[in-house]
């Protein structure tokens, strides 16, 4: 099990339950949830470091993903 942990950045940090946030992360973190399983990724971040953390704000958008937003076709008749 995991704990997730967001600051006012919008920061996400993922540690093993139990283990506590690291110090050199100084800013105000709280307490988001907890979860039983993450994807490899972090999985492997938290296997070679210890946490993994990442910015949620700056996640990349995926274009064209949402059936609304694509252009509706017109009838040619």
């Amino acid at each position: 099990m995991y704990d997730i942990y967001v600051n006012e950045r919008n920061d996400l940090l993922v540690v093993p339950r139990g283990d506590s946030i690291p110090l050199h992360f100084n800013r105000n973190w709280r307490k988001k949830r907890v979860v039983r399983s993450v994807s490899e990724q972090i999985r492997e971040d938290i296997r070679t470091q210890g946490y993994h953390r990442r910015n949620v704000a700056a996640r990349p958008r995926v274009r064209g993903a949402c059936a609304s937003s694509q252009p509706r076709a017109e009838n040619a008749s």
